[in-house]
Order: C-alpha cells, then sequence, then structure tokens
C-alpha cells in the first residue's frame, strides 16, 4: 500500500476526493462484471456507474447479418439498491460480443474473487412494478473487494428510514390459500437486506389481533414495524389489533338530532354520551369475527398495564410503519399504495424503507351490552366500509369459503339476482369547497351537473408518488387529535341528509382499485387527504344497476355518473337501519350494525410504500 497526498492506492483500486457535486469521495476502480467484461466501477454519493473498457461499436453487434443492439445497463442509484454480498471465489462469464468475433462463441469463465449488488429497475411496460437485477463483479484481489462491499454497505446503512427489524404476520390460507408460499419467495430479499424478522403464522382467526393488542408498548418500540403478508381483510386485523389499545380519539360528529339508538328485540335505547366507556369491556361483548375471548383480553389489558406505564408508544407514529404483501383476493390496498399488485415490488418498498400516508375511518356501533347499558364498538377500516350490496356479498361468500377467492364472484351474482334494497337514512358533513364533488346537488341540478362532470373528466386529479393533494398543508394549524380531522374544524360544514330505500352504501377512504375494478370505486380518491367518499345507490331497475356495476369495471368508465348515485365527499357520516339485519363490510369483514357513525383521520398511519408511480 502505498500513501502519496490523499490518494489511496489498493492494487487497481484508487480512493480520492472527489472533484465535483461537493461529494467527499470517490471510488474507482477496474473490475470484470458478469456476463459483460471489463469495466470502469466508480461509486459516488448517490450510486454506482460504471462504463465498458471495450466499449462495443455503436452499441451495435452483428451475427449472420442480423444486428443485435446492447442493453446493458450503465449505473445504479443508491436508492435502488438493497443489499451488497460478498461472494466465494468463483466464475466471471465474460461475453464475447463486444471484441467481433462472433456470437457462435459465446464467452468464457473467469474464476476471481466476487461481489454483488442487489437492486432494482422498474418495469418499462407497468412503471410501479419493481423488478429484480443483481450484478456480481470481480477481481483477482479478494482485498479490491472487500473494500468495495465495505463502502457500499457503509453508505446503505445511512439511507434514511430503511428498516432493520420487524414483525411479520403470515396468513397460511390468505386468498388462494399462498400466504406461506408467498413469503418464501420474499423472503430472501429480506435477509440480503440485512433486516431481521419475527415471523408469526396464525393458525386462527383472530391471532394476529390478538398478538397486535397484547404485545407490550416496550416490544413494539424494538420493531420498525409490522409486515402483513395477506389480503385486506388480515391487514384490518392487523391494524385494528394495534390501534384499540393504543390510539385515544373522540368518536365521530354527529348532527344535533341524532340519537345514539340501537335495535335489540324491538326496544330502542338512548346513549348516555357523558358515560366513560372501558376498552376492555367493548372488546369482550364482539366477538365476531376478530375478538379475543373474554380470558384472553382481561389477560392481555393486565399486560398493558403492569408492563408499559414507562414504556410510551405515540399515535400517529411518524417512523413506525405497516407493510402489506398480497396473498390476498383482492389486495386494494397494496394496489393503492403501491401502484401494482405484486409481492417483489411490495417486499422491495419494505426493504428500501418507503413512506406514505394512509387515512384511517373509525367506524363506531352503537350497541347494547350484557348489562343493558349502550356502548360504542369502534371498528377502524384502511380502505371501505359497505352496506346493502357489499354486506350481503360479504355474508354470504362466508358459504362458499371452500371455493377460494372465486366465492366472491358466485356470492356477488346470486346478491345481484335478488336485487334487494334497504331502509335507511344517511347525515354527512357536507363541506363547502372548490373540490366538493358535484354530485352532491345532483337532486337539484341533475342534468346540469351531470354535463359539467363529463367537461372536467379529464382534470381529474389521479393520486400518485409525491401527490400534491397528500402532501397539502391544511390551512388552519390544529394540535394531538384536532390535527387529524381538519376538515371538521371547518366552519364551511353543514350536516345534509339523505333518506330512502338504497341498494347500497359505501364509504370508501381510498380509491379502492383491484384487478376487476381498474379506477376503483373512486378514481380520485386519495391516500391522505382527510375525506371519506360516500356513495350512495339508490334503489332503481335492475338494468340500471347492472350498467352501473359494468363501469366500475371500465377503465374510464363513469359509475358515479347516473341519477340514482349520490356521491359526498365528507369528513364524517351516520347511519341508520330501518329494518332488522344490518350488515356491514369493513375492509372485507363483517360488521353487524343497525347503527353507525364514522369518521375519518388523516394520515393516521405511515406504510411501507410511496404510491403509484402512474
Amino acid at each position: 500500500m502505498e500513501r502519496e497526498g490523499n490518494d489511496c492506492f489498493v492494487g487497481n483500486t484508487s480512493l480520492t476526493a472527489s472533484p465535483f457535486d461537493g461529494e467527499a469521495s470517490i471510488l474507482s476502480s477496474t473490475l470484470l462484471l458478469d456476463h459483460v467484461g471489463e469495466v470502469t466501477l466508480t461509486f459516488r454519493s448517490h450510486g454506482l456507474s460504471w462504463n465498458l473498457n471495450e466499449p462495443l461499436d455503436n452499441d451495435v453487434s452483428t451475427c449472420l447479418g442480423i444486428k443485435y443492439f446492447s442493453k446493458v445497463a450503465t449505473g445504479i442509484k443508491l436508492s435502488d439498491m438493497y443489499a451488497v454480498e460478498l461472494n466465494d471465489h468463483g466464475p466471471i462469464h465474460i461475453s464475447s460480443l463486444p471484441s467481433a468475433t462472433e456470437c457462435l462463441i459465446l464467452g468464457e469463465d473467469i474464476k476471481m474473487y466476487r461481489f454483488t449488488v442487489h437492486g432494482f429497475i422498474r418495469s418499462k411496460n407497468q412503471p410501479s412494478q419493481c423488478i429484480l437485477v443483481e450484478y456480481t463483479f470481480g477481481h483477482k484481489n479478494l482485498q479490491t473487494c472487500r473494500i468495495w462491499v465495505n463502502q457500499l454497505n457503509a453508505s446503505l446503512k445511512h439511507e434514511v428510514g430503511r428498516p432493520k427489524n420487524l414483525l411479520v404476520f403470515v396468513h397460511p390460507r390468505s386468498g388462494k390459500g399462498n400466504g406461506c408460499r408467498t413469503w418464501e419467495a420474499v423472503a430472501p430479499i429480506f435477509s440480503r437486506a440485512k433486516v431481521k424478522t419475527k415471523v408469526i403464522v396464525t393458525e386462527r382467526a383472530g391471532e394476529a389481533f390478538d398478538v397486535m393488542s397484547s404485545i407490550t408498548n416496550m416490544e413494539l418500540n424494538s420493531y420498525d414495524g409490522v409486515v402483513a403478508v395477506g389480503g385486506d381483510g388480515f391487514f384490518n386485523e392487523i391494524l385494528n389489533g394495534f390501534l384499540s389499545p393504543r390510539f385515544k380519539a373522540p368518536y365521530p360528529p354527529t348532527p344535533s338530532d341524532f340519537d345514539h339508538l340501537v335495535k335489540y328485540n324491538g326496544d330502542s335505547l338512548v346513549l348516555d354520551e357523558d358515560e366513560i366507556v372501558d376498552e376492555t369491556s367493548r372488546r369482550n361483548e364482539d366477538q365476531y369475527p376478530l375478538i379475543s375471548s373474554p380470558t384472553q383480553s382481561g389477560s392481555r389489558i393486565s399486560n398493558l398495564n403492569s408492563e408499559d406505564k414507562a414504556a410510551e408508544f405515540p399515535v400517529p407514529n411518524a417512523w413506525f410503519r405497516f407493510g402489506i404483501i398480497p396473498a390476498g383476493s383482492t389486495d386494494a390496498i397494496v394496489i393503492c399504495t403501491t401502484g401494482i399488485r405484486d409481492p417483489i415490488t411490495s417486499a422491495l418498498h419494505i426493504v428500501l424503507g418507503k413512506r406514505v400516508q394512509l387515512d384511517i375511518a373509525q367506524v363506531v356501533r352503537w350497541k347494547r351490552t350484557r348489562r343493558s347499558e349502550v356502548e360504542p364498538n369502534v371498528r377502524y377500516a384502511a380502505s371501505f366500509s359497505g352496506y346493502g350490496f357489499y354486506g350481503d356479498v360479504i355474508t354470504e361468500s362466508e358459504k362458499y369459503r371452500w371455493m377460494g377467492p372465486k366465492r366472491y364472484d358466485y356470492a356477488g351474482t346470486m346478491v345481484f339476482l335478488r336485487h334487494r334494497s334497504y331502509e335507511a337514512e344517511i347525515t354527512y358533513l357536507d363541506v363547502e369547497s372548490d373540490e366538493t364533488n358535484l354530485t352532491s346537488k345532483r337532486d337539484h341540478d341533475g342534468n346540469l351537473l351531470r354535463e359539467i362532470r363529463s367537461t372536467h373528466k379529464s382534470e381529474r386529479c389521479i393520486c400518485r408518488i409525491n401527490c400534491k393533494v397528500c402532501n397539502e398543508k391544511p390551512n388552519h394549524a390544529s394540535v394531538g387529535v384536532c390535527s387529524l380531522t381538519p376538515h371538521l374544524n371547518s366552519e364551511e360544514t353543514r350536516w345534509a341528509r339523505s333518506k330512502g330505500r338504497f341498494l347500497s352504501v359505501g364509504a370508501a377512504v381510498i380509491s379502492c382499485r383491484n384487478e376487476k375494478a381498474p379506477d376503483g370505486l373512486v378514481a380520485d380518491a386519495h391516500l391522505s387527504d382527510g375525506f371519506l367518499h360516500l356513495i350512495l345507490i339508490r334503489d332503481c331497475p335492475h338494468a340500471s344497476y347492472l350498467w352501473h356495476l359494468t363501469q366500475l369495471t371500465r377503465r374510464g368508465g363513469s359509475p358515479l355518473n347516473f341519477k340514482f348515485v349520490e356521491h359526498h365527499k365528507t369528513p364524517a357520516f351516520t347511519f341508520t337501519s330501518s329494518g332488522n339485519e344490518s350488515v356491514w363490510n369493513v375492509d372485507g369483514e363483517i360488521f353487524q350494525a343497525h347503527q353507525l357513525s364514522a369518521q375519518v383521520f388523516r394520515g393516521l398511519v405511515c406504510m411501507f410504500a410511496s404510491g403509484p408511480e402512474v
């Protein structure tokens, strides 16, 4: 080793001061790139770049009169790398194409010391999809390879937000029963990235809820986040287990004439709103479908009180994130947050430490307890809550779980053919702003508003990476929980009412894009704008409802452009059923409620995602 000024030379490797971009150092070597040839590899603070030392003539090779265009990568950003590994002494394949002899001889193998850089590139056909790539470099000197590995790994450690320790829940029967296989396919990404994972494969319904609600804050603070390998319903179970014992917020606002009534065997009861409801009893009373038994719940609260007095876990939490590796039937949350339903892409978003905030809806059911008292039962939703058609489909599908994801198609067809409507009353906070959906005045000016909607259809602001709407700060400063409900504090709000017979009542937190509804229920819904999209489908002829559903399946369709469809952008709403049957679908899980109220908390949780690319 020789020293001269600020330069350090090890074999053909030099470490020198960078003369540009204000960088502190630059590392450059002559190495062999597997399946390419000899390159000059250079590392700067933003990433790696390399140049062929024997460049292709205009990047074109000819074989038997046929031209082959070279598409060899020339670099990778540091933000696109997730691991660097020092390999065993082994072969590096050298292509003969750059040298002009011919493609009949494909190349040769040279044994040497190697290291591999793992990263990803974007798919050209699906910009949101991440495709794994690896670049293996070789050198005859082991020390040279070690210098590169150490330098790159040191730089990766300084990448902000990348997780080190994760709690992973795997639903083995999710979707088509591929939960375990899905995790096994992406687990090497986590091990290469040196992310520690504690994996829990659930064995019963509600197990993930019990673990998340009983885990101490001290242990939870040791993780950078929680990953769900499953579908939307499984993530909802984990989310509710996390929020239920930790997130303290007031119940949704209601209009002054709203009585918290709960029908029970024909009786109506009124809730004393000053009553303080204990979280333990609330959870004990609702055993279906995700709630633990009273014995388990009691011990859970005991553990939290005894072990967590000194440990704090604030909610919302800026550094703690949730990730979903899709293995479900619909995976709408993954599609909306990453842009694609792909386990590899989701795993890369997680290990690379991507971050996007997500609105969460608080859905409160008012019910009677065994002590003949009325208490609120709280459920949280990250994507959608629906009544009528949606509740009937999820109820019907439970009879055909053996069919796998196809049960939803079958159940949906059966429910559609029945064409049932329900008497209900909905009140919602009407926010007077330029962004309020025009269909809120459809009853008065239906024809005019449909014409205005079609004129501005191309101007819809779609949520995507670095979304301006989601990143917009509220006009007024708020603190605490009030900062999560900025639209409730607006002076330009009033309660509006809609009553009648409805085929369905839906509240979308996000657009709910999926493979069968490419634009989702509401194409321009956002991940973190603090609004629910209330969609009311009034009773209508069978053929009209079919046309509405058909529009949902079309990219660029107009499912909301019907006289029997009401669409209201609101931060809160209430619902009261006039019938005896009232089943809601909350993120794919059954939630029975004759009367409920709901509000949305803006950006309550953070996800390991960055939003869709397009």
